[in-house]
């Protein structure tokens, strides 16, 4: 690494912002070359020749892996860290050194455009599967952009907006993955957001970016913008932020002048051109001998596979798997439905790759009966090519005399993006039309669905089988067709709550928010957890999906380490087919101290089993993720007492629960007299000496009566003083004795 120390202020600033819109600044003085930051997440978007000045031109070819939304429902974080793997080895190939990805926001709502992007409403989930990911690439040499840092859950006047949101619910929701990510897969560089937060932008928030991320988590990457987030390059500077994407001159010069007045400091600067210079020297010798080869088979199979483990079987009432033997027959099948001959299978926006070759689930049922099946488009998924006059008809026809319907239906690019919020979450009127109307003529009708997020489903008990397809990537068409006909059994998990209703959102009220700012007002309680709190009834639970087989649970165990928490229990595969199962333990406390919700996911494990099978599955709970943050200590807590850690197939289908005793690592607070009685009574001796003169005060009286003590306890002693018969110094001299007492 070069001195830089050595080398002129001029070259440092440059490096604090990009050269182009996906280039860093060259510094020929220390022998640094530009490097290419690039989208992700879900493939290597590099444009072909020259950059243009918005970054939309088009990109090379390169694998398109399912989104985040696709990997989250593997639950399978070996998975992801394969396909990290993979894409490490094509931003390498291509020359591409930071992969901007991935994507670790929450899904508060499902109505945010950009939840393809995302894993899951659930930061335990999101962390393991982001920190895999982030492996992944990084192995490979290659740097990951961990995005959008933080609290960015909708597009709606993303860059403007304020998120308004409590302390433990920042702490405990919309950080905790993040945290995970860099502690335990140190990710190269971190990507700020757009938005603010709690009235501050994220690009120049010193709390967010410089105590939080570097001082409590130890990050040691560079902290890039999302592009075109930096208001103020020197407030950014000094609050933490390192380089300025995309490139701009404007803001170099200002740098420049608040350098001559003053107003930055030389080793403000220093440390963000250091920070920088260390990992694009790192990236720059990994891809400087890039020859742009890489196994585009072997990449494409890797696609199928992880297709193949994120496509969730909803529902089913025995239809599926289908038996190719059942439809020898030319109108046995029918596929209607634009999406299975025009697949969506990826979001819409930044992160648009050019896929090295596309398959279709037509071309997929084709192959697997060896002769066409009868296909009607039904509607069309690009408004800008309106469907062919009478395909609406055409599509009832060919329903009325076939055996059984493959009916593909979702949501078009149009629906979902970057940039804007879904406004329902009904699928498109003229599908729904269709649908009703195919089952008016057939009532034997499989849904395949293709969506960024989660849609409504009131026909769910209405069709014979519900398969959840996501967007599964450029090899989703054959693997939609191999889980359709039993050749891969279904063993997706849905990792966001499908609801009854829009309104039945905990965040339904306060998304997206106003001029006044996104006010998070269900607080801790985003997805499963403000479902289970509120009891309402879910279309699909978190965690859902159903299997060709069926498993059992037994033999429970759950014990307690220093480390934390070690769950065991022996999962049998009951049926006669091999199958994957996702193991999940949720947590609950009996008699928290605090708002909680009423479980929530701290561990989960995989096992593939073939018929009769069984084996036992371990999952270890560390004590930090049993913890949950003070807001009077400003700090991590473990509350002592009972936890109860119930294992099962999802949220709401827990199959066994154990108990198990926590010892804790509560501060001992010191009394004050904003203590309340409550609080002291708990306190050896003080309850003592505070109800004797309690007594003598009142006329003799004994222990206060149930009723009486419930009145007394939330008030605090300050307030007690005027009729405890003490004065202010004797009640002083009393709470100084029992903190002594207590070493506090």
């Amino acid at each position: 690494m070069s001195e830089s120390t050595s080398l002129p202020i001029a070259a440092k600033i440059s490096l604090t912002g990009g050269s182009d819109f996906w280039h860093s600044t060259p510094v020929p003085e220390a022998d640094l070359p530009a490097v290419i930051l690039t989208d992700g997440p879900h493939g290597v978007r590099k444009q072909a020749g020259a950059t243009d000045h918005v970054g939309l031109n088009e990109s090379v070819p390169a694998t398109c892996f399912p989104p985040a939304v696709g990997l989250a429902s593997t639950w399978n974080p070996a998975l992801v860290e394969e396909v990290g793997r993979a894409l490490g080895i094509e931003s390498r190939a291509l020359g591409v050194g930071v992969l901007l990805g991935p994507g670790a926001n929450i899904k508060r709502s499902p109505l945010c455009g950009r939840n393809f992007e995302y894993f899951s409403e659930d930061p335990h989930l999101t962390g393991r599967l982001a920190s895999a990911y982030v492996r992944g690439v990084q192995s490979q040499g290659v740097g990951t952009s961990l995005k959008h840092f933080a609290a960015n859950n909708q597009e709606t006047d993303r860059m403007r907006r304020s998120s308004e949101v409590d302390e433990r619910t920042l702490r405990e929701i919309y950080l905790r993955g993040f945290g995970t990510v860099v502690r335990t897969a140190r990710p190269w560089t971190v990507m700020c957001s757009y938005n603010r937060i709690n009235g501050v932008l994220a690009s120049q928030n010193h709390w967010l970016l410089t105590e939080v991320l570097r001082d409590e988590w130890g990050f040691e990457g560079f902290v890039v913008s999302d592009w075109g987030a930096v208001r103020d390059r020197v407030a950014a500077l000094t609050a933490g932020l390192d380089l300025e994407m995309p490139a701009n001159k404007a803001h170099e010069d200002a740098v420049r002048r608040a350098l001559a007045a003053g107003e930055i400091d030389e080793p403000t600067i220093d440390r963000a051109y250091r920070r920088v210079e260390a990992v694009l020297r790192r990236a720059h010798d990994s891809v400087k001998d890039a020859d742009g080869r890489f196994d585009v088979d072997a990449h494409h199979g890797l696609a199928r596979r992880a297709a193949e483990q994120a496509i969730v079987l909803l529902s089913n009432d025995g239809v599926l798997p289908l038996d190719p033997a059942d439809f020898g027959d030319a109108g046995s099948l029918a596929v209607i439905g634009e999406f299975a001959r025009t697949p969506r299978y990826q979001g819409a926006g930044s992160s648009r790759v050019n896929p090295t070759r596309l398959d279709n689930a037509l071309d997929a049922l084709h192959a697997v009966l060896g002769r066409d099946v009868p296909f009607a488009p039904g509607f069309t998924t690009d408004p800008r090519n309106p469907v062919a006059e009478g395909a609406h008809e055409e599509a009832v026809t060919l329903a009325r005399t076939a055996g059984l319907v493959l009916l593909f239906l979702g949501l078009g690019e149009n629906h979902e993006s970057e940039g804007y919020d879904r406004t329902t979450l009904d699928l498109p009127a003229e599908q729904l039309a269709l649908l009703d109307d195919v089952l008016a003529v057939n009532p034997n009708v499989v849904v395949v669905l293709s969506n960024g997020s989660s849609v409504l489903l009131p026909f769910a008990d209405r069709v014979r089988a519900v398969v959840e397809g996501w967007l599964l990537g450029q090899a989703g068409g054959p693997a939609l067709a191999d889980v359709l006909f039993g050749v891969v059994n279904p063993s997706g998990r849905v990792a966001e709550t499908i609801p009854v209703r829009l309104e039945d959102c905990p965040s339904y009220l306060t998304f997206p928010g106003d001029a006044t700012g996104v006010h998070y007002g269900e607080g801790l309680f985003v997805g499963y957890r403000g479902y289970d709190a509120q009891q309402r009834e879910v279309a699909f639970p978190f965690g859902h999906g159903l299997s060709y087989t069926t498993f059992a649970y037994s033999d429970l165990s759950v014990g307690s380490a220093a480390s934390g928490v070690r769950v065991e229990v022996t999962v049998t595969n009951t049926g006669d087919r091999a199958g994957r199962e996702v193991v999940q333990a949720y947590v609950s406390i009996d008699r928290s101290s605090v708002v909680r919700a009423p479980r929530e996911l701290k561990g989960f494990a995989d096992v593939t089993l073939e018929p009769s099978d069984s084996r036992r599955v371990g999952i270890d709970i560390p004590m930090e993720d049993l913890a949950y943050w003070s807001v009077r200590d400003h700090r991590w807590v473990v509350e002592a007492g009972s936890y109860t850690v119930a294992v099962g197939a999802s949220s709401r289908d827990l199959r066994l629960s154990a108990a198990v005793e926590l010892a804790g690592d509560e501060p001992v607070r010191p009394i004050s007299l904003d203590t309340t009685i409550g609080e002291a009574m708990a306190v050896p001796g003080f309850g003592e000496q505070l109800m004797a003169r309690f007594a003598e005060t009142m006329g003799g009286l004994g222990e206060p009566d149930e009723d009486m003590a419930r009145m007394l306890a939330d008030i605090p002693l300050a307030a007690a003083i005027g009729f405890s018969g003490m004065d202010p110094e004797q009640f002083d001299e009393v709470i100084a004795r029992a903190n002594a007492v207590r070493g506090v």
